[in-house]
Formats: structure tokens, sequence, C-alpha cells
């Protein structure tokens, strides 16, 4: 490649030259150009649903204590990630974790995997299929909008 040297500093660096070479056919990165594909970057992942958001959450900005947020944007926090749950500018304290009248994760972050039941808030609930492990059990939602534990309502086992 004819500019294996710099993907290799680049490399070394940590600052993401080899996907960018991959990214645009190779050549070294211009500002400008990667300007425009962190811009394309964002513009797709403003029309995914959660389920699609999620497949691809490493597509999604880190979440950033001295940024504006809107409704329905979505930042990754501590390798997760979460919808915004109202417009807001950001302080340190408010972290996603921190702040569940602000931010909501989404829980099913991946289909294919059915992960362990967690108590949503009114904010993230689970919807009409979603599946989750409980008691040892698989159950699926039967409801939308559940925030019930799987063996009180709005749940069914599955085998």
């Amino acid at each position: 490649m004819k500019y294996k040297s710099y993907i290799e500093n680049r490399q070394a660096d940590g600052d993401g030259g080899e996907a960018y070479a991959i990214i645009t056919g190779g050549g070294a990165p211009n500002l400008g150009e990667a300007r425009l594909i962190r811009e394309a970057i964002g513009s797709a992942t403003e029309v995914l649903d959660d389920e699609n958001a999620a497949k691809c959450a490493v597509l999604y900005e880190p979440w950033d204590e001295t940024a504006t947020y809107e409704e329905g944007d979505r930042r990754r926090f501590n390798d997760t990630l979460y919808k915004c749950l109202q417009a807001h500018t950001a302080q340190a304290a408010w972290t996603p974790e921190a702040a569940p009248a602000l931010w909501a994760k989404v829980l099913i972050p991946d289909p294919e995997v059915i992960p362990e039941w967690e108590q949503p808030g009114s904010t993230n609930p689970y919807m009409i299929g979603d599946k989750v492990r409980h008691n040892g059990k698989t159950w699926v939602s039967t409801i939308d909008n559940n925030v019930w534990e799987p063996t009180v309502y709005g749940w069914e086992v599955v085998e």
C-alpha cells in the first residue's frame, strides 16, 4: 500500500489512520473528508430504531459533559448506548447512568443475545417480543411499555 508507513505510524499513535485508509480507499487522511465522513455517519445513525442503533453502537459519539443534547440523541457511555429523553446541556454529574430523567439505556442491545432482566424505568420499557432471562427462565414480553417483572404481569415463559 502506498501509504503503508503513514498507516503504521497512525496505528502506533492509535488515531485510526488504518480505518480511515480502508474507508476512503487508501491515502493519507484529509481533515475535510474525515469531517464529511463523521457527518454522514451522524446523519445515518439518526434514522435507526433502537434495535438497529444498538447493533452499531460504536457509530455513536461518546457522551460529553460539555455538550448540548436534544431529545432522541443517542450516545455511548461505559460501553452502553443511551437515548436522550429531554433536551439539556450536560453537566459532569449528569452522566447517563446517574441521570435517569435525562437518559434511558437501550435495554435490548443485541437481539441475538437474550439479556438478564433488569428493572426498566417508565422511560425505557420493554416492548412486545423483547426477550429476557429471569429466575432461570426465558421470558417474552406480551405487551408494549412493559415495566413489570416477568413473574408479575405482561410476560410469558418461552422455551
